[in-house]
């Protein structure tokens, strides 16, 4: 039985002010989504990780993330603009890598806000084939995409593309671990699947994220954890089963210890909450 549910597969338009006033480990724990991910940012700024590359992003700034990409977010200031989720069914040409555009002509602010507004329409007007007509507005948005990612190849892939010898073995690292992070392989298994020793994965980790191999082993074990807790009534132990901890106990004392509280209370305290987005 599938334990960890799928992500939504519809499309959706979440304020971004929305987003990066969740938790800050719901915002920032580095995470892929099943489906494309488009982010337009009119104000505020702060950094987003994509990969094994961290960028600063400020207004005007247009984020595309293909479907099980490694990404996470900090709001440095009060962000503002849009998220779009294409849904995993969408259908569309999309790029297949992840584009940072930071966007310098009024007419380009223009052109792309244009675009997120006549989707948004679509999506909360209710109109007959209003999901038909959205997906006919984002075909305009992916060739939007296209022919910028074309204008912007050099700048995008050398700043997106061109890793160092750490960051490459980080991204082949964070793909990795997305796949099996509800496995109970832990930082030696995945550093001789990667041909490196366990030291070398830690150091390229610490140098290219600020975070050791471990800690993104458990960080993102427990970010699914907290979603499972708020989202499902999936018993505790079948949880610590399936994100890959040795016993219930294991995974409560790990879970205590980063969050403050055992899985139960947790759930508890965050089951009158709405559900979060993703």
């Amino acid at each position: 039985m599938k334990i960890i549910p799928e992500q939504p597969t519809r499309l959706r338009l979440v304020p971004i002010s929305k987003l990066a006033a969740a938790p800050k480990w719901q915002l920032e724990t580095m995470r892929a989504l099943r489906e494309p991910l488009f982010l337009w940012i009119t104000n505020g700024q702060g950094r987003i990780t994509i990969g094994a590359r961290t960028r600063g992003f400020h207004p005007h700034n247009a984020i595309f993330i293909p479907a099980g990409t490694l990404h996470g977010m900090q709001a440095l200031t009060r962000v503002q603009g849009t998220a779009i989720y294409f849904g995993a069914r969408h259908g569309l040409e999309l790029p297949e890598t992840a584009l940072h555009l930071r966007l310098r002509d009024a007419s380009q602010h223009a052109e792309v806000s244009q675009l997120v507004d006549y989707v948004q329409r679509e999506v909360e007007g209710q109109r007959p084939k209003a999901d038909q007509a959205a997906y006919h507005q984002l075909g305009l948005l992916a060739i939007w995409l296209d022919r910028h990612n074309a204008a912007h190849q050099g700048e995008n892939a050398a700043e997106m593309t061109q890793l160092n010898a750490n960051e490459r073995l980080t991204a082949r690292y964070a793909a990795l671990l997305e796949r099996e992070f509800g496995s109970s392989l832990n930082v030696t298994d995945y550093a001789t699947a990667l041909g490196v020793t366990p030291t070398h994965l830690t150091r390229a980790c610490r140098a290219s994220c600020g975070r050791t191999a471990l800690d993104m082993i458990q960080t993102r074990r427990l970010y699914e954890a907290r979603k499972l807790l708020m989202e499902t009534d999936i018993p505790v132990q079948d949880i610590a089963r399936n994100l890959g901890f040795s016993t219930p106990s294991y995974f409560s004392r790990a879970f205590s210890l980063q969050i403050g509280q055992p899985p139960s209370s947790y759930r508890k305290v965050h089951e009158a909450k709405p559900r979060l987005t993703h």
